[in-house]
């Protein structure tokens, strides 16, 4: 059987990363290990939590100064030995089951490089998000995992792990595509095994005010794996306007308040304004 550690993140989260260790103490498979990294934490709420964690003889903890947190994740795989590393944020938690149902996905399919599932959000939102997993071409035009993954440690060293100079956003779609990005997949389970905090300032939320520049980066610095799928990647872009213009469209038309708005031209707007019309009657 594959052994497993899960990698806890930690930076200025207070009392959550307890809850965040104590879900990985409480899976029904039990991890070979739960390795805490504090990147630097300075608040005292969480410096009381880390320490308390350290007297756990369940949980080991390294410190190091703040680098980011794609230097601490890859400190506390460097620092597991076991064939698999579970990453997970600080704020998150896991499921009971996420560690039985993710290493067993592993644990059958030698071509998955990883495995994660769906999201159960809660705090700002309350909504199970659905990402689909899947191969470079997936990864490509959006990234189709959970930055809470169960990552091959073998794959994560081939890879060369996560950027550590990137600290703006995007870090783990950056690494799924260095993972994949010469062939592989990763696999999602399709039940939301992983409990997803939303804040109004949280990184992810953050980074959507750059969204563009930051995949920019990525197909900078993946330019090969994207040349290389181009057609693949113009389709899928294509694909998802539509289907978002479909939906905009079955709105727009269920309800005569709502305006059509501006009719633009060689991006399918003018015909979904016309079949709005017929719609309305």
């Amino acid at each position: 059987m594959l052994s497993v550690s899960v990698i806890v993140t930690a930076f200025d989260q207070g009392g959550l990363v307890a809850e965040a260790v104590g879900s990985a103490l409480r899976q029904t498979r039990a991890p070979d290990a739960v390795i805490v990294v504090d990147d630097g934490s300075t608040d005292a709420e969480s410096v009381e939590v880390i320490e308390r964690l350290q007297g756990d003889g369940r949980v080991r903890v390294l410190r190091q100064p703040n680098r980011g947190v794609s230097a601490a994740r890859n400190a506390g795989i460097a620092a597991a030995g076991t064939d698999l590393v579970a990453v997970l944020d600080g704020d998150d938690r896991l499921a009971p089951t996420f560690l039985e149902r993710t290493v067993a996905v592993l644990q059958g399919d030698p071509g998955a490089l990883a495995a994660s599932s769906w999201l159960r959000a809660h705090g700002v939102i309350d909504a199970v998000v659905r990402p689909g997993g899947g191969s470079a071409v997936d990864f490509l035009h959006r990234n189709a995992c959970p930055a809470t993954a169960v990552v091959r440690r073998d794959a994560w060293r081939a890879c060369g792990g996560y950027d550590e100079d990137m600290r703006s956003g995007f870090e783990d779609w950056d690494f799924f595509l260095s993972l994949v990005g010469d062939g592989g997949h990763v696999t999602v389970v399709r039940e939301p095994l992983i409990e997803y905090r939303t804040a109004p300032a949280s990184a992810n939320v953050r980074s959507m005010d750059s969204r563009l520049e930051l995949y920019g980066g990525l197909v900078d610095k993946h330019r090969a794996v994207f040349e290389r799928h181009l057609r693949e990647v113009l389709l899928a872009l294509e694909a998802r306007a539509m289907d978002a213009a479909e939906r905009w469209e079955d709105l727009v038309a269920a309800d005569r308040s709502l305006p059509v708005g501006e009719v633009t031209y060689g991006d399918g707007g003018m015909a979904a304004a016309v079949r709005i019309a017929v719609r309305r009657g």
